[in-house]
């Protein structure tokens, strides 16, 4: 059993927020409007890639603001590390792409939803993003 009420706390609120993304009545035009509004923030802050940065972006795909603090994002996270110097931290591209594709594979404790893997990014999302966060 879990002592730690406030961990407890965000482990349930990943899971509902997962659960609730999940649910077909979000499909379609609220995913749509939510990748709309992403690409626009995108094509602001990283106009050169905004394929990577919108999912990435997007509260309804990768939505890793939710987490991590990455430059020009609203709202970033805080509970996880913040995407900075990622080509110095993964040299190798394939292995933050398994982090992102599973991340529970190298930590199965991480909170980090398996993106590729639940398919909650499709597989070219999975290399978008990771094309997106590797220059960052």
């Amino acid at each position: 059993m879990i002592k730690n009420k406030h961990f407890s706390t965000l482990v349930l609120s990943a899971v509902v927020s997962i659960a609730i993304l999940a649910t077909p009545s979000y499909a379609g035009k609220k995913e749509e409007k939510a990748l709309k509004k992403a690409t626009k923030l995108c094509k602001q802050t990283y106009p050169a890639n905004v394929e990577g940065c919108a999912p990435a972006f997007s509260r309804s795909h990768g939505n890793c603001l939710g987490c991590h603090n990455i430059q020009g994002g609203t709202q970033p996270g805080n509970v996880a590390p913040p995407l900075v110097a990622m080509k110095a931290r993964f040299p190798n591209r394939a292995v933050l792409r398994a982090q992102i594709w599973d991340a529970t594979v190298k930590n199965p404790n991480s909170l980090m939803p398996p993106m590729g893997k639940h398919k909650i990014l499709t597989e070219k999302q999975v290399d978008s993003v990771t094309d997106f966060i590797h220059s960052l």
